[in-house]
C-alpha cells in the first residue's frame, strides 16, 4: 500500500518527537519514517525538546504532556516563541480542559491522543501543516472553582501560606487545605507552583 506521507520529490516535513518513554518514540519514529515523514531527533524531556528544537528548527514538534525537568504546555511556551518557531502538537493520553486550554495558551496548535493510530497521526499532521495558523485545539469549558477555592488561588498566587490564607478568609488551615487539593484537581497539577502557572496561563489570576 502507497505511503500518505509527502510526494513528488518534495521535501520530507521535519518532525521532532519529545516523549519520556522510549518504546512510545521508537514507536512513533517507525510510523512517521513509514509515512514519509523525516524524523530528525527525539527528546526525552521538555528541556531536550526545547534545545533540539533551537539547533534543528524542525518543521513540527510533537510534545508528551508530561515530561521530566520541564513539562510539555512550559517546554511548547519556550518553543513557540523563538523566532521561526515550527508547529507545535501536543500529545497525551487524556483530555483535560484545563491542560487544552494551557497548551493553546502556550501556542500549540493542536492536541492528539496518544490512542490515535499512526496512520490517522500522519493524516491530521498534513492537515494542520496544509494550515498552520489555524486553531485546531478542541474548544472545552474553563475548570469551574467555587467562590472560595477561587479566592484561596488567588492569596496563594500572592505567595500566602495556608496558615495565612485561612486567617484572611476566616478558615480553618484544613479547609484551606481541602480547598487547594480541589483547586489542583480541577487544573490538572500536583503543587502550589504548577497550580499558579496554569492558572495564570488560564487567566484565573494575574501573572
Amino acid at each position: 500500500m502507497p505511503s500518505d506521507g509527502p510526494r513528488g520529490g518534495a521535501a520530507p516535513v521535519r518532525v521532532l518527537i519529545a516523549d519520556d518513554h522510549p518504546l512510545f518514540r521508537m514507536g512513533l519514529s517507525l510510523a512517521l519514517k513509514a509515512d514519509g515523514f523525516e524524523v530528525v531527533a527525539e527528546a526525552e524531556n521538555g528541556r531536550q525538546a526545547v534545545e533540539r528544537a533551537r539547533q534543528l528548527q524542525p518543521d513540527v514538534v510533537l510534545l508528551d504532556v508530561r515530561m521530566p525537568e520541564q513539562d510539555g504546555i512550559a517546554a511548547c511556551r519556550a518553543i513557540t516563541t523563538a523566532a521561526g518557531a515550527p508547529v507545535v502538537v501536543m500529545l497525551t493520553t487524556f483530555e483535560e480542559p484545563a491542560v487544552v486550554e494551557a497548551a493553546r495558551s502556550a501556542g500549540a496548535r493542536a492536541y492528539l491522543s496518544k490512542e490515535t493510530s499512526p496512520r490517522e497521526l500522519a493524516r491530521m499532521l498534513r492537515n494542520i501543516l496544509a494550515e498552520p495558523q489555524r486553531d485546531w485545539l478542541p474548544e472545552v469549558a474553563l475548570p469551574e472553582l467555587t467562590p472560595r477555592e477561587s479566592q484561596a488561588l488567588a492569596l496563594m498566587a500572592r505567595g500566602l501560606s495556608n496558615k495565612a490564607i485561612a486567617a484572611e478568609l476566616g478558615i480553618s488551615p484544613d479547609t484551606v487545605k481541602d480547598y487547594l487539593e480541589n483547586v489542583y484537581r480541577k487544573l490538572d497539577v500536583r503543587d502550589r507552583v504548577s497550580a499558579v502557572r496554569r492558572a495564570a496561563e488560564l487567566g484565573l489570576v494575574d501573572r
